[in-house]
């Protein structure tokens, strides 16, 4: 239970974590909503992106979405050409994830924008600031299953 004299200030937390990711996520946004594309598009670009040869298998779990949640946005970035795949090597099956040149100049203009942002932050307030706010966002996340 939740002592009432402290609930104003977690309120207050809970609507800079809003505010906050609202702002973090506006660049992107526009960008993507000029494309008819949402965060879920940008998600996919940022993991294939960052694990070139990934399996949907091995998205899904990194996404922890379903097949169903993927399926639409994944064939849409397929159908334009932003994620390719390939048969795998030893299993004829599976699917290996990269993205296209075009795909991969698209994720770093949507996510370009958030680490630029957050290199300024960073600089600005110094290691110890970075390494409190890194816990503090781990703590938030939970564990990792990627």
């Amino acid at each position: 239970m939740i002592d009432a004299s402290r609930e104003q200030e977690l309120n207050e937390a809970l609507e800079l974590f809003f505010y906050a990711y609202r702002e973090f996520t506006a660049y992107p946004d526009e960008v993507l909503a000029a494309r008819d594309l949402g965060r879920v598009h940008h998600r996919i670009l940022y993991f294939v992106g960052r694990n070139p040869g990934v399996t949907v298998g091995e998205l899904l779990g990194i996404l922890g979405v379903s097949k169903q949640a993927l399926n639409a946005p994944l064939r849409r970035l397929m159908a334009e050409g932003l994620v390719v795949n390939a048969v795998g090597e030893s299993d004829r099956r599976a699917r290996h994830l990269r993205l296209s040149d075009s795909g991969a100049a698209l994720e770093r203009e949507l996510s370009g924008s958030q680490r630029e942002r957050m290199e300024g932050i960073f600089a600005a307030e110094g290691p110890g600031r970075e390494a409190a706010w890194r816990a503090i966002m781990g703590a938030v996340a939970g564990p990792v299953d990627a």
